[in-house]
């Protein structure tokens, strides 16, 4: 009883540990795969939210583009400015009236729309700001530089652009603006004659304005917890962000760089020693640049919890049931062998009727089943192996019998040899001796393997007894190659073909019957080929010799024979047709020499 208990309790320990292993890994994956797949939909949030933002960005901006394309063609602009004198006084306020009441039917209407104006060199049209002469600016440069295309000037501070010291400390509500610009060189279609701007006419740079507001917008709220976002033009210029410091400056981070060049995607990077996602994508209408940087745990932050304690949850429920399972399923294993050690036990005292219960069909069921099996077998045992014992001792003694009979034979063959010898009958003595010789040959006990030299010696005796018998009807040839004779083969391989031949293919045949004994090594394998020139056999016959069916005693004996001791890679296989003769190879492999 205390074995099988410890040996409940090692199987016990070993199914919980089995258990836990398995759980630990499990859990340590799913809690890992969780984590993951929040992470990763997160990230694809966050990715969606970037591009939907540029999205609703550059439907505005598109139209800014398009309004601007449309004032190319405005004919009381391209008079307007085709007539205007600069010099006039009045004339400029007259055209600053027109040109905004102009300006404002294009774009007062579309959101965050700061300013629109027309620069000149000698006058500001539109809405008016403290800009000094702003053809000095960089933006205008850059448009003038341009020619007609749209520039989208990055984010700026005002009072630097415009050289204006005096507003550098005030909080005013233009401090920082982004700005679209293009030059204008009106023209339009008059009876079928495109007109043009006079040459000497100056081309006008249309401005539209946004405060940098409207870019913080798209992401204020919209944006995972303490994420960061920065919105930058190809140069790596700031024009929006989280932080106000690093408007309108240059953002040189290296791993910005892969990112300008990708334009669009997701990153998972460690930047000042925090992992975080960064999701960017390119404006199709500005061509700059918005990232979002967030921080892998604020993304998991609220979610870790939930997934940590599910996890735990889960582990110690599957470890309950576990547990109990293996105590169930120990319980089921042990009992049963509790049960069969002690009839064991039993029997090694000498109780061979001790029997186990079979209670179920299983493996252990079968292995009881087995041991009632087994004690009941052991009594008849006890008795087969004492019968069998004396039948050993019985053919030992038929054995030695056997013996003297062959020792008989030889003793009385050499009496009617030498009587033979002693009436000058030498062709009786020779034969006399060639039945002794094979005799002595097959009477010997072992049956295994002889040289090639005491099988030919053996088939001499036997053709000399044969050709005497059928008055030199055949003759024999041999073509044996002389590596041959360093090998065994089994004893009597020749003969059963050999007396095939003499018996049956040379039926009916008076004279000139020919056996051919031949044999060659080929590619590892030793080849015996026994031909003879007899009249042959029909297919039918082939056929049931090679399903043991036809064959002689001797010839089935002697394929069975040589399939036992060589196995598949040997082979016997007859040719012969009617009138053809007959031909038998034998393939034995090319095993170690004797």
């Amino acid at each position: 009883m205390k074995r099988s208990r410890s040996f409940r309790s090692r199987l016990l320990a070993s199914y919980v540990l089995l258990t836990a292993i398995p759980l630990l890994v499990l859990g340590t994956l799913f809690y890992q795969a969780s984590l993951r797949v929040v992470t990763d939909q997160a990230q694809d949030n966050v990715y969606e939210i970037v591009r939907k933002n540029n999205e609703l960005m550059d439907t505005k901006l598109r139209i800014i583009d398009q309004n601007s394309m449309a004032l190319f063609t405005d004919r009381d602009l391209f008079e307007l400015f085709n007539e205007l004198d600069p010099s006039s006084g009045s004339e400029l306020l007259a055209a600053d009236r027109q040109v905004s009441d102009v300006l404002r039917n294009y774009f007062s209407r579309i959101d965050d729309v700061y300013t629109y104006q027309l620069w000149t060199s000698y006058f500001t049209f539109g809405q008016q700001l403290p800009q000094g002469d702003p053809t000095k600016s960089e933006v205008y440069r850059t448009a003038k530089e341009a020619g007609g295309r749209l520039v989208w000037y990055p984010t700026y501070d005002f009072a630097g652009m415009f050289a204006q010291p005096d507003y550098a400390r005030e909080n005013i509500d233009f401090r920082q603006l982004f700005s679209a610009t293009r030059v204008l060189d009106f023209s339009y279609l008059y009876n079928s004659i495109l007109r043009r701007l006079d040459e000497d006419v100056e081309r006008p740079v249309l401005v539209i304005s946004f405060k940098s507001e409207a870019l913080n917008e798209l992401f204020a709220g919209s944006l995972p917890d303490r994420s960061r976002y920065l919105v930058l033009d190809e140069q790596n210029r700031v024009a929006a962000g989280d932080n106000p410091a690093l408007i309108s400056r240059t953002y040189a981070e290296p791993w910005v760089k892969e990112l300008q060049e990708l334009g669009s995607g997701k990153r998972r990077m460690t930047l000042g020693g925090e992992r975080v996602i960064v999701c960017f994508d390119r404006s199709e209408v500005t061509g700059w640049l918005s990232i979002v940087i967030t921080p892998e745990s604020s993304l998991i932050r609220e979610l870790a919890p939930v997934i940590r304690t599910s996890t735990l949850l889960l582990a110690v429920i599957m470890t309950v049931a576990a547990l109990a399972l293996a105590y169930f399923i120990s319980g089921k294993i042990t009992k049963p062998v509790q049960r069969l050690t002690a009839a064991m036990r039993s029997v090694g005292e000498g109780d061979f009727d001790a029997r186990v219960p079979v209670t179920s069909s299983d493996e252990l069921g079968q292995l009881l089943r087995h041991f009632n099996r087994m004690n009941d077998r052991i009594g008849s045992l006890v008795t087969e192996v004492y019968e069998t014992r004396l039948k050993e001792q019985e053919a030992e003694i038929h054995a030695l019998n056997r013996q003297m009979n062959p020792h008989f034979l030889y003793n009385t063959l050499n009496v009617m040899n030498w009587m033979a010898i002693e009436n000058d009958q030498r062709e009786l003595s020779r034969m006399l001796v060639c039945l002794s010789n094979m005799l002595h040959y097959t009477s010997r006990r072992e049956w295994g393997t002889v040289s090639l030299d005491e099988e030919i010696e053996w088939m001499n005796s036997y053709f000399y007894i044969m050709q005497a018998r059928f008055e030199d009807k055949f003759t024999v040839e041999y073509d044996l190659d002389p590596r041959l004779f360093g090998y065994d083969l089994p004893r009597l391989t020749f003969q059963p073909f050999v007396e095939n031949a003499i018996l049956h293919g040379f039926e009916g045949l008076e004279s000139g019957g020919l056996i051919r004994i031949a044999g060659r090594i080929e590619q590892g394998n030793r080849i015996y080929g026994i031909g003879d020139n007899g009249k042959g056999m029909e297919a039918a016959v082939l056929e049931a010799i090679a399903e043991e069916e036809g064959a002689s005693v001797g010839i089935r004996n002697t394929i069975a024979r040589i399939r036992m001791q060589y196995g598949p890679e040997a082979s016997v296989t007859i040719e012969s047709s009617p009138g053809e003769g007959t031909l038998v190879v034998i393939r034995l492999p090319d095993q170690s020499q004797s």
